[in-house]
């Protein structure tokens, strides 16, 4: 089982989505366009940023 972690290769601004992306196997634009059109998502997305550990197998 594999576990959520921000993205080191594929990031726009933190890795946040695409690491949500990779977790759950999709394709990390329909990620990014959840968080951008959930108002809650903003501060969602800067709290995950803090807490998620980045991916270290991929540096």
């Amino acid at each position: 089982m594999s576990r959520l972690m921000k993205s080191s290769t594929d990031k726009a601004l933190f890795g946040v989505c695409a690491g949500f992306a990779e977790f759950f196997r999709i394709e990390p634009i329909i990620v990014r366009l959840i968080f951008i059109f959930l108002p809650v998502s903003i501060f969602a997305y800067l709290i995950l940023a803090a807490l998620l550990p980045k991916n270290p197998s991929l540096y």
